[in-house]
């Protein structure tokens, strides 16, 4: 690597030659002889011969150091010049980098969870809209009516009694399911008519259920259009004590239920029933019903399953309400 040097401005250059004729002339000058004139005349020329080889040395010099002192500050500039143009391109594609959008979330139709006694509201609309009212879900409860001695279930985890806390939806909420088509997968219960699911008669007297065979049995409401649903209501056989094995609820957007499944509760704890390993509680059913947030899932088709319970291994249905809005 080159070094660059600076001239020596210690002593000025052609200096030496000078220097010796004055030297030598003011040696001359102080012998004991007198000078004469033409040795005056010859020691004043070479002093001035000196002195302006000094300026002449000392003006080259200061002209060097100042060309030299110009292209550093050159070269700093050129650095400082490309230092600032590297950040410029570099915040250029950290504005380009961040201005590159995220890949879109698929909707799964299903609305985020929300605490239970505000459950009925988690399908509200998203930032931007306006949030609806939420008001009190209101429900028709039969009369108590058991009958009989309850069936020891001690040591049984079943889920609390639905409390008097009020269960909150959408303004505007209604039960869909009234009067609406029922299907099943027994097409001729030993007791009643499949209509009666969705008839209102929620009373645990006789003439108000129906009964399906033994075994995983399921009934299906088709609601004739696309709702939003908040909440499932569903009363199996109320008149005694009874405990409904492996229910399953899940919701469509076909009659076959192919596209759009989703299962939104499941207490079936060993998987018996084929439709996946459940979390939820089993509960005791009684005249309050069994009250399922459906956290506003867009959907046209419910279908309920169970199979058996804890008296029998028949199925009973006294009433399915669907609770939600017609989507827009």
């Amino acid at each position: 690597m080159s070094t660059e040097q600076t001239p020596d401005t210690s002593q000025p250059q052609g200096e030496s030659i000078a220097d010796r004729n004055v030297e030598r002339l003011v040696a001359a000058a102080y012998r004991p002889e007198t000078p004469s004139e033409d040795f005056a005349r010859r020691l004043q020329a070479a002093a001035q011969a000196r002195a302006t080889t000094r300026k002449e040395t000392t003006a080259m010099t200061d002209l060097s150091v100042s060309e030299h002192a110009g292209a550093r500050s050159g070269a700093v500039r050129l650095v400082g010049w490309g230092v600032a143009a590297a950040v410029v391109a570099a915040a250029v594609v950290g504005l380009i980098v961040l201005n590159v959008k995220a890949p879109p979330r698929h909707d799964t139709g299903v609305a985020a969870p929300v605490p239970e006694k505000t459950a009925g509201a988690a399908g509200q609309p998203q930032t931007g809209e306006a949030k609806p009212k939420l008001v009190p879900l209101k429900l028709e409860l039969p009369k108590p009516l058991f009958e009989g001695t309850p069936k020891n279930m001690k040591g049984w985890k079943l889920a609390p009694p639905r409390g008097n806390e009020p269960f909150l939806v959408p303004e505007g909420c209604k039960n869909v399911s009234l009067h609406k088509p029922v299907t099943s997968s027994d097409a001729e219960p030993t007791v009643g008519d499949l209509k009666q699911v969705t008839d209102g008669d929620k009373e645990a007297v006789e003439g108000s259920y129906i009964e399906l065979g033994p075994g995983l049995q399921w009934v299906q409401i088709d609601l004739r259009q696309a709702c939003n649903i908040y909440a499932i209501v569903m009363w199996h056989f109320h008149k005694e004590a009874r405990v409904y094995r492996d229910v399953v609820v899940q919701v469509a957007d076909d009659s076959d239920f192919i596209t759009g499944v989703r299962t939104i509760f499941n207490n079936d704890a060993d998987n018996s029933a084929g439709l996946g390993v459940g979390a939820d509680m089993e509960y005791l059913d009684e005249y309050t019903g069994k009250l399922i947030d459906a956290k506003g899932v867009k959907a046209r088709y419910v279908r309920c399953y169970s199979k058996g319970n804890t008296s029998n291994d028949q199925n009973h249905y006294t009433e399915v309400e669907i609770h939600g809005i017609p989507a827009r």
